[in-house]
């Protein structure tokens, strides 16, 4: 087993190392993650292990983390290590590093000490694109751990007819963590539970549901009395919105045609994987094998394929492909086994499995663009951030660091400074989530609080993306300058931002101060009047 650990590690770790060069080549070697949500977990993490705040800053509580046991995981490294920027990066790699083992554990179980646990082990890595989560700094591979973890404990516990506890142990307790390291492993929960139900295991099904929701009703609480809401901002603000006061089963067409149906996300992420699914399924039922046996032989399968449908309908599927790469490596380590064929004697396998063939050919094809796509989103999205929110963090630091600003992106701006901060955007700041939560439009009350909420709390600037505001700044807000980065925009919200005067009293120092200040030469300014 140590010989294909150690050949999986190298290719992995090898490829993440030239990433790294790459990226920070463009950033004057200083590391950079490709997501400034990277810099939220920091931010929060910083605060509570200083001050004692869950928040973005020091000053408030925000339920801004979309992951509080990653945020608390790094409050505690900042707490022995001090607060390092590339505790993210380090913990994702040495996380990596344990997940590529289990790979290889699991996947020995079914095809022995042979190079094809490799190739296995690396199409699960990369089908997932995990080399760019390791760089987002965020939460997804430790999700995928945990994922990989409880997919190999129940594959172990279900060998032995759900009868060796000792395996359902591992299952549980990753069932117990899942819910507060990423709040879509709810949609798994119920899947499970349900699967569970239909095969008349009503014992382990409420065992999921109490175990996997309980961790998740605890935060709700506490989250409820602190911002009115029973799951983070973040949640609140991405999900499906409906309007109860309208016809609801035309609004969940229309979910379920924008999410699946015409999201060309979801046909490069979930359709192939929900194809060989249902082939598979198809395979058995052909054969005569009864409807309990099925859903017994192919129980994870089904489960998975719910989530798949939960998330797509329900979560966010992105070009990223962050929130989905734990759906990728669950589906590789369920589909992987069950084709095993494809791998030891592809060509027989091919000729012997037309359907089922095409579908593994196109999982192939998908993972050949992915690596494209990959390798673009890294090598621009390390400089996006860098001349866009690192830029704007040091402008903020140096001129502005303990004053009261307006923004959108919130993440490097919060970790860098001490600003007070309102996030018209509701991530960071609890004033804004109900204009944000209910409603797919801003409207006149949304603009008229921003105005005078930020001219009444004496806000004295705002570093903002005019679109996301569609294009209606409150009026005693006035343009200063533009700010554009340079090459192609992968990763940001907009390639352009604006600086906005509040306080007219600072109008015109801030024209200086922009001018004044040394910007990346990739950044575009242009001093407005």
């Amino acid at each position: 087993m140590m010989k294909t650990f150690l050949i999986t590690a190298a290719v992995f770790f090898g490829v993440c190392l030239i990433y790294i060069l790459i990226m920070l080549s463009s950033t004057d070697n200083y590391f950079t993650y490709l997501l400034d949500d990277a810099y939220i977990h920091m931010s929060i993490a910083k605060n509570f292990s200083t001050y004692g705040v869950w928040g973005i800053t020091r000053y408030a509580f925000s339920s801004s983390s979309s992951s509080p046991v990653f945020t608390f995981i790094l409050s505690v490294l900042i707490a022995v290590f001090g607060n390092q920027i590339l505790i993210p990066l380090i913990f994702n790699l040495i996380t990596a590093g344990f997940l590529i083992f289990l790979l290889n554990k699991y996947y020995i179980h079914f095809f022995g000490q042979k190079p094809i646990v490799i190739v296995a082990s690396l199409f699960t890595l990369f089908l997932a694109v995990l080399h760019v989560q390791v760089m987002t700094g965020m939460e997804h591979i430790l999700h995928a751990l945990m994922v990989a973890i409880n997919i190999y404990y129940f594959q172990q516990w279900s060998e032995s007819h759900f009868k060796n506890n000792r395996f359902s142990y591992g299952f549980y307790t990753t069932i117990a963590l899942l819910g507060l390291i990423r709040f879509e492993s709810m949609f798994y929960f119920v899947a499970l539970a349900f699967v569970f139900f239909i095969t008349k295991n009503v014992r382990n099904a409420l065992l999921v549901l109490i175990l996997g929701f309980a961790p998740v009703f605890v935060f709700g609480y506490f989250n409820y009395g602190k911002t009115g809401y029973f799951l983070p901002n973040s949640v609140v603000l991405k999900g499906p919105l409906l309007d109860l006061s309208e016809n609801m089963g035309k609004q969940i067409i229309e979910i379920f045609v924008e999410r699946i149906l015409i999201n060309l996300s979801f046909y490069k992420i979930g359709l192939f994987p929900l194809l060989i699914s249902i082939a598979l399924v198809a395979k058995d039922y052909k054969k005569g094998t009864g409807l309990q046996k099925i859903i017994l032989h192919h129980f994870l399968i089904i489960a998975w394929c719910l989530v798949l449908l939960m998330h797509s309908i329900s979560g966010r599927l992105t070009g990223i492909f962050r929130y989905e790469a734990y759906l990728l490596v669950a589906f590789s380590m369920i589909l992987i086994p069950k084709l095993k064929l494809f791998l030891v004697h592809p060509l027989a396998a091919l000729k012997a499995e037309k359907v089922i063939g095409l579908f593994v050919v196109a999982n192939f094809i998908l993972l050949i663009y992915k690596s494209g796509y990959a390798h673009l989103i890294i090598a621009n999205g390390s400089a996006n951030v860098y001349q866009q929110q690192i830029q704007s963090a040091r402008f903020l630091k140096k001129y502005y660091n303990n004053s009261k600003v307006v923004a959108n992106d919130i993440g490097a701006i919060s970790y860098f400074t001490d600003i007070h901060l309102l996030d018209f955007m509701g991530l960071g700041s609890n004033e804004i989530v109900h204009f944000r939560a209910n409603t797919k439009k801003l409207d006149e009350d949304f603009y008229g609080f921003l105005s005078q909420y930020s001219e009444k709390e004496n806000y004295k600037l705002a570093i903002a993306y005019e679109e996301w505001l569609d294009w209606q700044t409150p009026e005693n807000w006035r343009k200063v300058a533009r700010l554009e980065i340079s090459g192609r925009n992968l990763v940001l919200g907009e390639k352009h931002l604006f600086i906005y005067s509040i306080d007219p009293r600072i109008h015109d120092s801030l024209k200086q101060n922009i001018k004044s200040f040394r910007w990346d030469k990739n950044v575009k300014v242009t001093l407005l009047e």
